[in-house]
């Protein structure tokens, strides 16, 4: 543990008071729902929340891709976003001209990705379903994207996701921890994902991480991992695999990007990396850093390499990327224990009932 994270430690001890204070506040916003003393909108449709209860690195983005992909061939789907850090307020949905500015970094990656569903921001939800569904009457089901503690509408089903590595059981209140929700309220999921799993995960380690989650009767708990596709080239889409001949500076704006630093390192012989707060809007300058660093890299067999959310805050530079090796590496979440057919038969019964 190098000394910054022993001193950001020590600081979020000494922040403790805050984080009760944070938690109390949170527990009463929570009580008010529960007796619905502040209401909820609930509607006559298939709303699906993906959320989580601590701030960031779930794996949310992937877990919405992976609907996207599965419900896509079956049904018309809409993802319904906040945006966050686009530069536009209130109801948006994405067109052919849209960009990151206009809805932010994940959005504007689910509309390049998956360009036949409808993808739109807004961060009074209530408000923006009604106009999603005026706007494209023929959606099927619309995907709330990090929308647990967003109450303002009551999710017909409610997915919730948990890092493998940061159990929310084991957290605790901002800032001292990570959690921005009440334990508790994991009782308000439908379904439990434990997500970023080791593959090659035990029965035994999934029993004992049953027994310290508690799922209640009613709730369905799965296991996800990461599975890393082959890195495209950000402009011409040129596949390039990654070889342990190989260098690779990987710039990196997310959050909890140790698994990913893991397996770049894994599958190069040399990798450097540039860190970036997660949403991190890259400025001409950071580019110009990138490629400093890039060019004294003495090696021959290199590239740059970024994730899909960087790429899509990149892009705008297109005119400098022409002749740089900048490389996208896609990822995809998939299902351990053989319970992807399980997962994904929920989620469609969920749908159906709406139908019938």
């Amino acid at each position: 543990m190098n000394s910054s994270s022993v001193w950001i430690r020590i600081l979020r001890l000494l922040l403790f008071p805050f984080a009760v204070l944070y938690g109390t506040i949170v527990k009463i916003r929570n009580y008010l729902y529960d007796k619905d003393i502040i209401k909820s909108a609930t509607f006559n449709f298939p709303v699906i929340c993906i959320g989580n209860l601590t701030v960031g690195g779930t794996g949310k983005s992937p877990m919405v891709e992976y609907l996207l992909r599965t419900l896509g061939a079956k049904y018309r789907v809409a993802t319904l976003s906040r945006g966050y850090k686009r530069k536009t307020q209130g109801y948006a949905l994405a067109n052919e001209k849209t960009t990151a500015i206009d809805i932010g970094d994940e959005p504007m990656q689910f509309h390049t990705k998956f360009p036949d569903a409808y993808v739109a921001v807004g961060e009074e939800r209530a408000t923006a379903i009604p106009l999603l569904l005026f706007e494209k009457p023929d959606t099927d089901v619309i995907i709330l994207d990090d929308a647990m503690q967003h109450r303002q509408v009551n999710a017909g089903l409610t997915i919730m996701l948990t890092d493998r590595r940061h159990l929310f059981t084991r957290d605790y209140f901002l800032p001292t921890g990570d959690l921005r929700d009440a334990r508790k309220s994991a009782r308000r999921a439908n379904i439990m994902v434990v997500t970023k799993c080791d593959p090659g995960m035990t029965e035994e380690e999934k029993a004992e991480m049953h027994i310290e989650l508690r799922p209640l009767n009613s709730q369905h708990l799965f296991f996800s991992y990461i599975r890393y596709g082959t890195p495209y080239h950000i402009l011409d889409r040129s596949q390039r695999q990654l070889t342990t001949d190989m260098s690779v500076l990987l710039v990196c704006g997310i959050a909890k990007p140790v698994q990913l630093t893991e397996y770049v390192q894994k599958q190069t012989g040399r990798a450097e990396v540039m860190y970036y707060r997660d949403h991190y809007i890259f400025w001409i300058d950071d580019l110009k850093k990138i490629i400093q660093k890039f060019e004294k890299i003495e090696e021959k067999n290199k590239i740059i390499l970024v994730t899909e959310k960087d790429a899509v805050r990149l892009l705008k530079f297109h005119e400098h990327l022409t002749d740089l090796p900048v490389y996208v590496l896609p990822i995809e979440t998939d299902f351990l224990f053989n319970q992807a057919q399980e997962f994904n038969s929920l989620v469609e019964n969920f749908i159906n009932e709406f139908k019938n």
